[in-house]
């Protein structure tokens, strides 16, 4: 198939002012998980396995009373990372995959309106502001997806669905182009050092299985277990915005306790975040972390996932405290007791209005550009093709999907 470009008006989703999204939240259904994935320690996807599904147990701090209690580094084994090559894009194929398996097994179409990387969901908040991004849509008879990765099923039958992957083009180019450069740095420590903090404080705080079932060893050797970024859990839930249904994938870092048994029980899920430290009266430093907060909530919310959380660190890495949060109460938490840098009801309602304004601008055949410039106050949706792109969406599960109709519809 031809992929021919083409240049084409621009559509703009402008929030320079966000008082038309301000008051009651548009309707949200509770995420229910309907299915999962693993990528193992190749990073292959095995959908519908949880062979990588981690167990949280915080790390052992000791008694301090007794002088022995232990000094975390989350710098530790640095030298040893091993870290998953992005410059591979996998495009939203594990997803696709899962799917496809899930609804061979039971039968029928995964019912929704869109189907998303909760990652895209997340980066489409108003009160980023340095904020940006790009995502490829097209529009398929079967289903609406959006790749970056955003999928957009409809209905059963053979009806419009959008699929959307994220645009890895400029993020490739950047690379290329700065392959020679030293990267920026803002503070005593490289930005690549800060985010293996965070990979570190996940190791510290999971087991491989149930505590019950791992080796003395295997819970108190933890600081010395080389970080590893290949293997991952992966939930795919049902939830919805306003008047979309919306099937989401996203990763999760641990369980709380055990995963129960069955798809209607709530499944206590954590994600597990660092931040640097800071003295309650340092008013900026509790600014700064209050708009961090947004994210991680969106991230959570979005997924289900009932609890976040976070290690507090040194300037240098150390980890000093642990605190939990319930996902559902920090936006009260910001409007009661916080700064208001931000509002979970307009995040909502802002989310809720640009899925209207994406579905009747996707329209028709061909492949659309969906980006946010850096810090700009605007989403532009431009048709770069008048043909569908083939990366977006497996052969596959083309295939896959008309199979399916077909034995529907016999």
């Amino acid at each position: 198939m031809a992929f021919n470009e083409t240049t084409t008006a621009v559509a703009r989703f402008s929030f320079h002012d966000l008082r038309p999204f301000v008051g009651k939240s548009a309707a949200i259904k509770r995420p229910q998980e309907i299915t999962h994935f693993s990528f193992d320690d190749q990073h292959v996807c095995h959908p519908l396995s949880d062979a990588s599904l981690r167990y949280y147990y915080p790390p052992i701090f000791g008694d301090p009373d007794a002088g022995s209690q232990p000094r975390f580094d989350l710098s530790k084994g640095l030298d040893t990372f091993v870290k998953y090559d992005e410059t591979t894009d996998l495009h939203i194929d594990a997803l696709l995959d899962t799917i496809e398996k899930y609804e061979s097994q039971i039968g029928e179409k995964v019912d929704a309106d869109i189907v998303t990387w909760r990652g895209m969901m997340t980066k489409e908040t108003p009160f980023d502001g340095y904020g940006e991004f790009e995502m490829n849509a097209i529009k398929f008879e079967v289903g609406d997806y959006v790749c970056s990765h955003i999928c957009i099923f409809k209905g059963l039958g053979l009806k419009c669905v959008r699929y959307i992957e994220e645009n890895k083009a400029p993020y490739f180019e950047n690379l290329k182009n700065n392959q020679n450069t030293v990267p920026r740095q803002y503070g005593p420590h490289p930005q690549s050092t800060m985010m293996y903090w965070g990979y570190k404080f996940e190791v510290l705080s999971t087991l491989p299985r149930p505590w019950a079932e791992c080796s003395r060893d295997e819970v108190e050797d933890r600081d010395n277990e080389v970080v590893d970024t290949h293997a991952q859990y992966c939930s795919i839930v049902r939830t919805g915005i306003g008047s979309h249904s919306i099937v989401l994938g996203g990763e999760v870092d641990a369980v709380k306790g055990e995963k129960p048994e069955g798809l209607d029980h709530s499944i206590p899920y954590v994600e597990l975040k660092t931040s640097e430290n800071f003295r309650a009266n340092d008013s900026r430093a509790a600014e700064k972390f209050e708009k961090k907060m947004c994210r991680f909530w969106a991230q959570s919310f979005l997924l289900g996932v009932p609890t976040i959380i976070i290690g507090f660190r040194s300037p240098h890495g150390i980890l000093e405290r642990i605190e939990e949060w319930e996902t559902q109460r920090i936006p009260g938490f910001v409007q009661n007791r916080g700064m208001r840098t931000w509002d979970g009801n307009v995040c909502i309602n802002f989310a809720s209005a640009f899925l209207d304004f994406l579905k009747q601008t996707v329209a028709g055949d061909g492949t659309w550009l969906i980006k946010r410039r850096k810090g700009a106050k605007e989403i532009t949706i431009s048709k770069t093709s008048d043909t569908q792109s083939p990366h977006v969406v497996t052969a596959a599960f083309r295939q896959h999907r008309t199979n399916l109709s077909s034995e529907l519809a016999s």
